[in-house]
């Protein structure tokens, strides 16, 4: 094991934070019960905001960036894990209040990590990410609910070729739900149809303030673009419906009303993926493993090198990013 390794570190300077590499030694990591190997880490939106300073995301400098992460445990003081141990770890704070997993090692507490699913390699685990993890989580909560039902009505993802909407387009299309997806860049069609989208709604449509009671369409949706799209969305949705929220790529406000709610028991359901239970976590690790097709996530997916992660930062943002882009953060 070396002694000294690079990291992509958020650092403040004149009240502003971007991102930058730096050597890091193994002594300077957090003092918590386990030391992880990282095989590969992910590229997800906030971590395209912490490293180009256009969102405040850490909340304290300097902060390593990166919120997933898949290793091996190579020392550890709690009984839960062992060295050797495969893991995954999503959320926790790790980019924000915890140091991240843009680094070959890191030390984090025992209950933050799940073990790695059999059916998946570090890097497809990564593939996945927060981004593929949340998507579960999300499809959990409308199951659960009991909004949506295999071949009846219409699904809607909002932000579709992103890494949430690919892989929430891929799971339900897995369960039988007729999946419609919302992009404004019809040059992803093809690829959502080959995860198993059937329908597309330009996203310009569902972006322009819209009356507080719609025609009904959607039996339920998963979003995570947030603001006038969301509310449209609620709007729109049939009596008894659900929708998923779990991002604001489109902003953080909610310009709706009570009505689809109270007139139309539509139902928002908020989906939490960074402090989510772990059993919450677990259901969703089962999910992807029963449901996720290997090779829907391979073509889904990228493998970027670390030193790409200023480049990469800024094309997420500029929503040049389609599906899912790992981090290998050996090179």
């Amino acid at each position: 094991m070396v002694e000294t390794f690079r990291a992509m570190v958020i650092d403040a300077v004149d009240g502003k934070t971007s991102g930058s590499f730096r050597d890091i030694a193994i002594s300077d990591l957090p003092d918590h019960d386990v030391l992880v190997e990282i095989a590969y880490s992910s590229l997800n939106y906030k971590d395209g905001l912490a490293i180009t300073g256009k969102g405040r995301i850490a909340r304290r400098t300097p902060m390593i960036g990166g919120i997933d992460l898949a290793g091996t445990v190579i020392t550890s003081r709690s009984p839960e894990w062992k060295a050797g141990d495969k893991v995954v770890l999503n959320g926790w704070g790790l980019s924000e209040t915890e140091w991240g997993a843009f680094a070959r090692y890191q030390r984090v507490k025992a209950e933050w990590l799940v073990p790695l699913p059999d059916a998946f390699s570090f890097q497809q685990a990564m593939a996945i990410g927060t981004a593929g993890y949340t998507s579960a989580l999300c499809v959990d909560a409308l199951e659960k609910w009991g909004a949506i039902e295999p071949g009846k009505g219409e699904v809607l993802v909002t932000g579709a070729a992103g890494g949430v909407g690919s892989v929430a387009v891929a799971l339900l299309a897995a369960r039988g739900y007729n999946v419609t997806a919302s992009t404004g860049r019809p040059e992803t069609h093809a690829y959502l149809a080959s995860l198993g989208a059937t329908g597309f709604v330009d996203r310009a449509a569902l972006q322009e303030k819209g009356g507080p009671l719609q025609k009904e369409r959607w039996t339920g949706g998963v979003d995570s673009v947030g603001s006038t799209t969301l509310a449209n969305a609620l709007a729109q949705t049939v009596r008894g419906g659900a929708i998923a929220a779990c991002g604001l790529a489109g902003g953080a406000d909610l310009p709706g009303t009570v009505l689809p709610h109270i007139l139309r028991s539509v139902a928002l359901i908020g989906v939490d993926s960074v402090m989510a239970a772990r059993s919450l976590r677990l259901d969703a690790w089962k999910r992807l493993a029963r449901d996720l097709d290997k090779a829907k996530l391979d073509s889904m997916t990228s493998v970027e090198p670390m030193s790409n992660l200023p480049k990469l930062a800024e094309d997420i943002l500029a929503g040049k990013v389609r599906g899912r882009v790992v981090i290998d953060v050996s090179a």
